[in-house]
This record gives C-alpha cells, sequence and structure tokens, in this order.
C-alpha cells in the first residue's frame, strides 16, 4: 500500500512588487492499493448506549443495524461490542469473527435499555477491548449515544465528582496515541452535539448523526464502508516552509473533507511542522487546507516548502514509513496576473462554510439572533457556490426560522452542525 500525495496553491503566481502575499496550499492525501495488497482486517468496537432514553423503537432499531453490522464482517476481521448506562459491560469480548450467529445472540439477549448516561465509562472499556486486537488490522470504535452524559457537581470552587465530558475528550486524545479511530453516531435530538464533534475530531473519526431510528441501519453503514477502504493508519502530514514562507499564527490548518476539522499543528524536533491526520482511505481523499503567508521571494519559480506523510502500515506491520517528499513551487512574476485554483478553491469555501457556521452558533449563544441569521444566510451562499443544496436548504431554513422569532429545535440545531461539517447523505 502506498501514499498518494498531491498539493495546489490557491494561485501560484506571487506579485514579485507585494513585501507579503498570502496563500491556501491544498493538499490531497489518498492509500493506493498496489496489485497485490490484501484486504486489511477489521477490528471494530461498537460502544452502544443502552440508557432508559433507548427504551422500545431506538434500541430495536439500534440491535437490526449491529446485526446488519456484523453479517458484513468478513473472515479475519474483529468484533467487540460494549454497552453503557449508568456504568458499562463487555457484551461480545474482543475475538476474531468466527461464529456470526451466536454474537449476534448474545447483543440481542444483553442490550437491554435501563439506566442513566455515563459515556466515559463506554468509551473507556471500549478502548481497552479495541486494544486487544491492533496487530495487523484497522482499529475503529463506533460510539452511539442519545444523551449528554453526566457532569460533575460544581459547589462554589469545588467540583465533586468525575465530569463524565471531561473524562470522555481525555480517552479520545488517549485512542490516537493507540491509533485507534473514533467515529461518534448521535442518536435522536437530545445528544451533546459538541460533545461528541469533540471526541470524533479528536478520535480522527467522522460524526454522524440518526435523527429518526430508521436511519440507523443507513448511518451505521455508511460508516463501515468508509473503514472498509482504510488502507494505512496513524498517518502525520509533515511540512517544512522554506525562509521568507510561514504558517498563520491563528488557525493554520485545517481537513475540508471527508469532514471539516480544525487541525491542532505541532513541532518537530527537526522544525517540520506535523498535523495528525489518522487512517488513509483508499477511495476517499483526506484534503487539508494550510494557510501561509510568503514574504518577497526573488523572481522565477521558487521551491516554498516540502510536504511528506508519516504512516503505518498494518499489513506488513510497520511503523513510521515515510512517502517521498513533494516540494511545492510558487512562480513569482513580475507582471501579476492571477491563476486561481478551482479545486483549493472549493476547499476554501467548504471550510468559510464551517466556520460561518460556528460563528452564527456562537451569535446565538450570545443571544444575538439577528447576527446568527445573517451568518446563516451567508454560510447558506457559500454552500450553493460549492454545490452543496443539501447543506444550503438546511441553513437558509434554520436562519429564516431565527428571522421569523422562532426558536431552533435540538434537531435543526443538529443538521445545521453536520451539514456545516459534511455532507449528510454520500
Amino acid at each position: 500500500m502506498k501514499v498518494k500525495l498531491l498539493s495546489a496553491l490557491s494561485d501560484t503566481n506571487i506579485d514579485l512588487a507585494q513585501s507579503s502575499s498570502q496563500r491556501q496550499l491544498g493538499i490531497a492525501i489518498s492509500a493506493i492499493a498496489g496489485e497485490f495488497d490484501r484486504y486489511l482486517p477489521l477490528n471494530l468496537c461498537l460502544i452502544l448506549d443502552k440508557s432508559g432514553s433507548m427504551h422500545g423503537k431506538p434500541i430495536n432499531t439500534v440491535i437490526q443495524a449491529v446485526e446488519g453490522l456484523v453479517d458484513q464482517l468478513k473472515v479475519g476481521d474483529r468484533i467487540s461490542v460494549v454497552a453503557f448506562a449508568g456504568a458499562a459491560e463487555v457484551i461480545v469480548p474482543n475475538q476474531e469473527v468466527q461464529d456470526l450467529d451466536s454474537i449476534k445472540k448474545l447483543i440481542k439477549s444483553k442490550l437491554n435499555a435501563s439506566g442513566g448516561t455515563v459515556i466515559a465509562e463506554g468509551l473507556g472499556l471500549g478502548i481497552t477491548e479495541l486494544m486487544k486486537g491492533t496487530k495487523g488490522t484497522v482499529s475503529q470504535a463506533f460510539l452511539l449515544t442519545d444523551g449528554h452524559g453526566e457532569s460533575s457537581l460544581k459547589i462554589w470552587k469545588w467540583e465533586l465528582g468525575p465530569d463524565d465530558n471531561k473524562r470522555c475528550l481525555e480517552l479520545a486524545h488517549k485512542a490516537t496515541k493507540f491509533n485507534l479511530t473514533l467515529n461518534t453516531l448521535g442518536f435522536g435530538t437530545n445528544w451533546n452535539q459538541d460533545l461528541l464533534e469533540k471526541i470524533a475530531d479528536a478520535g480522527g473519526g467522522t460524526l454522524a448523526y440518526i435523527e429518526h431510528p430508521e436511519q440507523a441501519v443507513d448511518e451505521f453503514s455508511r460508516l463501515f464502508r468508509r473503514i472498509q477502504s482504510v488502507g494505512l493508519t496513524n498517518a502525520y502530514l509533515l511540512l517544512s516552509l522554506m525562509p521568507n514562507v510561514r504558517l498563520a499564527e491563528l488557525k493554520p490548518i485545517a481537513q475540508v473533507s471527508p469532514d471539516t476539522i480544525e487541525l491542532p499543528v505541532q513541532q518537530e524536533a527537526d522544525g517540520r511542522f506535523a498535523v495528525r491526520l489518522g487512517d488513509l482511505m483508499q477511495d476517499v481523499e483526506r484534503v487539508v487546507l494550510a494557510n501561509i503567508y510568503l514574504g518577497q521571494l526573488p523572481e522565477g519559480r521558487q521551491e516554498i516548502g516540502q510536504i511528506q506523510i508519516r504512516y503505518d502500515d498494518p499489513a506488513l506491520d510497520k511503523q513510521g514509513l515515510l512517502s517521498a517528499i513533494a516540494p511545492v513551487y510558487a512562480d513569482v512574476v513580475r507582471v501579476y496576473q492571477p491563476t486561481v485554483n478551482p479545486q483549493v478553491q472549493q476547499s476554501i469555501l467548504a471550510l468559510a462554510k464551517y466556520r460561518q457556521t460556528q460563528l452564527a452558533e456562537a451569535k446565538l449563544e450570545q443571544g444575538d439572533r439577528a447576527g446568527a441569521a445573517t451568518m446563516l444566510q451567508t454560510a447558506a451562499k457559500t454552500a450553493l457556490q460549492i454545490g452543496d443544496t443539501g447543506a444550503a436548504t438546511v441553513l437558509q431554513t434554520s436562519a429564516t426560522r431565527l428571522q421569523a422569532g422562532e426558536e431552533l429545535s435540538e434537531g435543526d440545531r443538529k443538521k445545521t452542525r453536520i451539514v456545516s461539517k459534511t455532507v449528510l447523505q454520500e
């Protein structure tokens, strides 16, 4: 399995007369299978909310979706199932897939809804199960919940008891250190969208929304197809910039596809910038935007930076492999005419849609309904520019409701968040 690495500037031409120029560097990364590359086994853990609010149709639909997922597992894949409410339990210990019927019977008999919602208990136990089958596999978890998790009790300056949300984020960050990917699925309309988004972003996974129980099967299948296409894991983008070229100080690097995520940047000992990407898929590119500033450069074709991918290949049981170094060039010209790259421009607009929606949510939290409506309208127009009509409809509908003096329902808020990051249906 090899890495496919492509890059392009938003505008390759740089005006020689300008003392400073800003550009967006678009980088597309994916895995490429060779002729003799074998199927990469999955190590999948399902972490399922079985609290009392899941009783009835919700839990029955989840069981149906899980059974459908189990049926798609192949020889060599591994499965584990953890259920949580007020406490967590292992329903199916981590094991190589053999007897599918017995696995489904265990799930059906033990997934009974009752109790509270302590998400961190389930997440912690799920990570423990995943760790038992990481060798030579793609290790991912699906965390499904319809709740918020329980917070600690705060009296004056004292915080009493564990904060479930805080523990979840700590666990998500720890999971990436063990090369585990966490996907989150919000069920219904009462789940904590901030928490599940942060878990998925930190865990290198995807946030999905199951608004109605009957959508569970499709959402599970959609995420499952994505992880089946993973070829390489634990990928990092390594970026070095030449003198007089620098990263933006605020939000310098973001992923824009398949999901929009603000990516944390760390500096390596050799001075290069490193950004964790996580798993690389064969049929879905990870597209990243780096916001860079260029000082005055000599006339002509100039190398302004280099990019490289560090990754693990589970099929070969090798870690820390490096792709070929790819140089990035700019053309410094005396007579400047822009040469806009349409693909990078699409990525810029996708990121703008996400950030505009974030601003709208912040204004709504501050009580500025008019400001929120204006930003949502702006985001809707941006979505139309990139052909994302589904997002445009959701964003404009939310804006119209705010302008009419209506409150946004929990469902409206969650749809708005989801379409800002990705497309509802692929």
